[in-house]
């Protein structure tokens, strides 16, 4: 079995489903090779390029659409400076999905009662806002069915020969897999710093405390050293007024929780509460992500397959374009055949729970995995109330296992004088939820945690 670089395993990503060596190289070395365009389920696609955007958008209505197009933001940071500049609050501006920061992104908004005039003269750098029109329904991840990706992978080492052989036995290997696994993606925990996940345990233990001090001290040698001491300092000295003078600035969310401790220092909780409500959520959505990331990696590993179910697996309908709905069935002995069948028409899939208040686990084979998780992990559903606290209900649902990208298509790219010295990029499209780096993975295949830094995950 190839080997995992240490950062995937501390998010739950045990294992790679090809067996191919991989390509190596280097994704992100700038935003522009890294672009992610949104598509609605009504086929609108957002484009990098301002002027080729449109869609069905009406000249009247409750919210105003806009395109955003960023380069190097997070979408959160975006939307709460536009925010700003415009003199609302962030929770009326309405989106589709978070896009990656280190990229070059193209989605949609939506913003409650604001006049297109308030748009026109707002200029924020590396940010181009476009008003498109009006509707009456806010833009919502329900209204996502995916993003198309164009990703560049720098500096490969090998001849052009030898990575389209590789590619071709990855992509074949996938194939018979049944697609990729469904993983949650290291940009959901931080590849720098994975440690939302961290802070989710330990909101959902109730230890609010322990929350802030591993989002605010929980060091990566991976950080900036000024970064680093200032976390260590924050460990050691408790001094959270001193702390404040020293962190950068960049890091705008730990300086939001620190503001507030300065002023009341055992004030944990009240300091989490601080943040917008979005990220709070992102805190215990991750603890989740990692329960199903590990659920996930156990049954690959114990060889029960992913393209079919067994009895007390849960398996989800999917529509016409292949996305899940709400409708699941709990997989028996009377309906396995009839299950496994649809699954075969692509009519459904194999789904393993999100972990929730009301979303009990699987039984069967994967079930047991799942308690043997949870036992390691000394959770129970119902610690899952303690996120309350923080206005965040986990109520939990189910995931599919494997996606399946759309219309992959790769290209080799010279990149110097000789044969070894290329690009490849990778074009292709993926349904909401699904994490370009989970398929990229599989054709670079880092081995090692500087590797898979270096390599811009």
């Amino acid at each position: 079995m190839l080997e995992v670089p240490g950062i995937e395993k501390s998010i739950g990503i045990e294992v790679y489903a090809s067996k191919t060596p991989g390509i190596g190289g280097i994704i992100k070395s700038s935003p522009e090779d890294f672009i992610v365009e949104e598509i609605l389920a009504d086929g609108s696609k957002a484009s990098i390029s301002a002027e080729a955007n449109f869609g069905p958008f009406a000249n009247h209505g409750r919210y105003l659409i806009c395109l955003l197009i960023k380069r190097g933001w997070d979408t959160l940071l975006a939307i709460e400076e536009l925010s700003k500049l415009i003199g609302i609050d962030p929770s009326r501006v309405g989106f589709a999905g978070i896009k990656d920061a280190n990229a070059l992104t193209a989605q949609y908004i939506s913003i409650g009662g604001v006049p297109v005039d308030k748009i026109t003269g707002i200029k924020i750098k590396d940010i181009v806002i476009k008003p498109l029109g009006y509707a009456n329904e806010e833009i919502s991840p329900r209204k996502l069915f995916g993003n198309m990706f164009t990703v560049t992978v720098k500096s490969v080492r090998l001849k052009e020969k030898t990575i389209q052989n590789r590619i071709k036995k990855i992509c074949s290997e996938l194939k018979d897999f049944g697609g990729m696994p469904n993983f949650f993606g290291h940009q959901r925990f931080g590849t720098i710093r994975p440690v939302t996940h961290l802070v989710g345990k330990s909101i959902i233990k109730g230890d609010f405390e322990g929350a802030v001090m591993s989002f605010l001290s929980y060091v990566s040698p991976f950080e900036s050293i000024r970064a680093r001491e200032a976390r260590r300092e924050i460990r050691e000295r408790m001094d959270f007024k001193a702390a404040l003078k020293k962190l950068p600035k960049a890091l705008v969310y730990e300086r939001l929780i620190l503001k507030h401790l300065s002023r009341v220092p055992r004030d944990y909780l009240g300091a989490l509460n601080k943040l917008p409500l979005s990220f709070r959520k992102l805190f215990v959505q991750s603890y989740q992500s990692y329960l199903f990331n590990r659920f996930l990696s156990e049954r690959i590993k114990r060889g029960i397959p992913l393209k079919g179910v067994l009895v007390g697996d849960y398996a989800v309908k999917l529509n016409d374009a292949g996305l899940p709905e709400k409708t699941f069935v709990k997989v028996k002995d009377s309906n396995v055949s009839s299950v496994n069948e649809e699954i075969r028409m692509g009519r459904m899939a194999l789904a393993l729970p999100l972990i929730g208040l009301k979303q009990p686990p699987s039984e069967g084979l994967q079930g047991e995995i799942e308690a043997e998780v949870l036992e390691e992990e000394g959770l129970s559903r119902e610690d899952f109330q303690r996120a309350k606290a923080l206005k965040v209900n986990v109520l939990g649902g189910l995931r599919v296992a494997l996606e399946k990208s759309i219309g992959l298509e790769t290209r080799v790219i010279p990149e110097g004088k000789k044969p070894s010295e290329n690009s490849v990029e990778f074009k292709f499209i993926l349904h909401k939820g699904a994490y370009a780096t989970i398929l990229l993975r599989e054709f670079m295949k880092p081995k090692t945690d500087e590797q898979l830094i270096k390599s811009g995950f």
